[in-house]
């Protein structure tokens, strides 16, 4: 029987993914190990991000003049090395250098994403992206509790080390099941724009402004960066903030129980899109779940802000903290697709691409701002102020909801 050509892909991005959510809960503690202030930790994230919005564009182009499969190989040897050297440093600036390495060539997902728009036809695509968000829910679902057991076990270089041997894994899945010269799906016609997100380099982000000139496109866009901004700094930030403020069996947070909460995330992330997402857009309709998404997610931050202001029983936190993790999955995993979905169906076919490329170019700069403002504002002792941080992104995402999607047909001319 004939092998899928997609059936490596998702093996690929679901090993890849669970490198990174091993780490994910790790690295803010790892840091502190080294003396990193708060800000410093959150500075990790910042610069990993900015090393990806200079490098993927660049990766993105030599893919399609080379193919898919040798910049993939490209992409994963950094994140191995990367990690290898996480594992092995002994001063904060070798911490600093893996995240540097990682993101200098951290391309796996948009490669993956431009080869399963290789592979597949228009009708089977939307159906085929859907492989990564299952990949990215199983990954969110394991990697962080398993970092966290295994840091509690055998201490801070055993999850990276775990996160090292996945990305080799990895790579011997791209070496060996993966296609050089993928196949062509029955009556592929090639197209100025594939939707798997092409990224524009940064001298080249003049051709991002006619979409902000659209005024019903960009209020859709300004939704989508509140998202990533208030996003963004609770990954980079959830962990610092519980370790100073929340206690389980009276000892601090540590990255074990971190990483439950964190799985726990995941857990409804795979809920929520494995069907459900898809019943309440045919029942709701777009632009109400973007609603009740940003207003949960400012509920779930704002609950988190009140934990930092006021003081309660461990119990009542411990409550607070899972009504807040609930709520705030749902609004972040009703946000990201009904507000990409209705950001391409404001455009026209040909500009989906480009169009996709740069929402990942606003997540890239979200995860450059938010988490040096985060840390920041941890360093300071000002916990509460962190939590109030996203939530007011939310509340701005909210005030912004009169964004109407355009037509592909009422679509400005292209840029």
């Amino acid at each position: 029987m004939k092998r899928s050509p997609l059936l490596p892909i998702f093996l690929i991005v679901l090993v890849d993914v669970l490198g990174l959510t091993i780490v994910l809960p790790l690295l803010p503690f790892y840091a502190e190990r080294f003396g990193a202030t708060p800000m410093q930790a959150g500075l990790l994230t910042s610069v990993y991000a900015a090393c990806q919005l200079v490098s993927g564009p660049l990766l993105g182009r030599l893919s399609d003049r080379t193919g898919r499969k040798p910049l993939l190989l490209v992409s994963q040897f950094g994140t191995f090395l990367g990690f290898i050297l996480l594992a092995r440093s002994s001063a904060l600036w070798m911490v600093f250098l893996s995240r540097v390495i990682d993101g200098s060539t951290a391309g796996n997902l948009s490669l993956a994403q431009a080869y399963i728009a290789d592979v597949t036809a228009p009708k089977d695509r939307a159906k085929s992206f859907a492989l990564i968000g299952i990949a990215f829910g199983l990954g969110f679902l394991v990697g962080p509790a398993a970092s966290g057991l295994l840091e509690h076990a055998y201490g801070g270089a055993a999850p990276a080390y775990l996160a090292a041997a996945l990305s080799a894994t990895s790579i011997l899945c791209t070496a060996t099941l993966l296609a050089r010269n993928p196949p062509r799906p029955p009556g592929f016609v090639e197209e100025p724009a594939l939707p798997g997100g092409k990224r524009l380099a940064l001298l080249d982000w003049g051709s991002y402004a006619g979409y902000f000139r659209r005024p019903q496109l960009a209020r859709l866009l300004a939704q989508f960066f509140c998202f990533a901004l208030a996003f963004a700094a609770f990954t980079s930030g959830f962990a610092l903030y519980a370790e100073r403020r929340l206690t389980w069996h009276d000892r601090a947070f540590s990255p074990r129980e971190v990483g439950f909460v964190f799985a726990y995330a995941g857990l409804l992330g795979i809920i929520l899109q494995g069907g459900l997402i898809g019943r309440l857009v045919k029942r709701f309709g777009e632009r109400p779940l973007i609603v009740s998404g940003f207003i949960s997610a400012m509920l779930g931050y704002g609950l988190l802000a009140t934990l930092g202001f006021l003081t309660t029983t461990n119990a009542t936190a411990l409550g607070v903290l899972a009504v807040a993790a609930t709520v705030q999955s749902y609004g972040s995993g009703v946000l990201r697709p009904t507000l990409t979905s209705l950001i391409t169906q404001s455009v026209r076919r040909d500009e989906q691409g480009t169009i996709l490329g740069l929402n990942q170019s606003l997540m890239s700069v979200a995860q450059i701002v938010s988490p040096a403002i985060g840390g920041a504002l941890i360093s300071q002792g000002l916990l509460g102020v962190w939590a109030l941080w996203p939530a007011s992104l939310a509340l701005l995402g909210i005030l912004l909801r009169n964004a109407r999607p355009g037509s592909p047909a009422a679509a400005a001319p292209a840029v």
